[in-house]
């Protein structure tokens, strides 16, 4: 199954890089930055499936950088801060932050803590493949096949069709495929989704000007449905 990617917000850096090291070794692939502006740019980069935030950041604070994701984006965040007052938690909630760890903690609390927002955003029952009429996707081994015959794929293509079979059955808006396919803050226009669209169904219908599967719902985005 692939990795969940974590972003990790702190400008202690020998403290972000102890937890990324230990995030990674668990399962997860982690990136950390020191400051908003690095953590910004890597969101725009990169899609994330959880973000820990500290507060107090050389050029902002987490809480400003928790603003600025939920006004995009639904990724669940962690504060991890020195701060101890009671005002700073509830703001923390207030914004959107899903959990709140006061530092200093464990390594092991902190891995408890990522595994179960994990399990309550995401499940924790994902098959490693999905499949839609010839189609087998192998989020495992990250190979797509079609009647058996492997299919190539580019990055941002495959994750897109792994998003789509992810939400099988349910319309899936189009900035909410921007986000989780390009990142959070990334400029990408909607008319890259639109051709990537276009290309996945030039690999994988038998009739792309009539896709069975990798349909358009109109005024909304797109939907990975059951053959009609």
């Amino acid at each position: 199954m692939e990795k969940q990617r974590i972003l990790i917000v702190d400008d202690e850096t020998e403290l972000a890089g102890i937890m990324a090291e230990m995030l990674c070794g668990c399962g997860y692939c982690a990136d950390t930055a020191e400051s908003a502006a690095a953590a910004y740019d890597m969101l725009a980069q990169k899609s994330y499936q959880l973000v820990i935030l500290d507060i107090n950041l050389p050029d902002s604070t987490g809480f400003e950088i928790c603003r600025e994701l939920r006004q995009v984006s639904g990724v669940p965040v962690i504060f991890a801060s020195a701060c101890k007052t009671e005002d700073d938690r509830i703001s923390s909630f207030d914004i959107g932050g899903d959990d709140y760890l006061q530092k200093p903690y464990s390594m092991k609390e902190l891995l408890s803590r990522v595994n179960a927002l994990m399990r309550r955003a995401y499940g924790g029952t994902d098959e490693p493949c999905f499949t839609f009429g010839d189609v087998t996707v192998n989020t495992a081994s990250r190979t797509v096949t079609k009647s058996g015959r492997p299919v190539a794929l580019a990055q941002r293509e495959y994750d897109l069709l792994v998003c789509l079979c992810r939400n099988k059955n349910t319309a899936v808006p189009k900035d909410k495929l921007l986000t989780e396919v390009w990142g959070a803050f990334s400029e990408v226009e909607p008319s890259t989704l639109t051709v990537h669209i276009r290309w996945l169904r030039e690999k994988l219908e038998d009739d792309p000007a009539a896709p069975r599967y990798i349909r358009t719902v109109w005024k909304l985005g797109y939907m990975l449905g059951d053959e009609t």
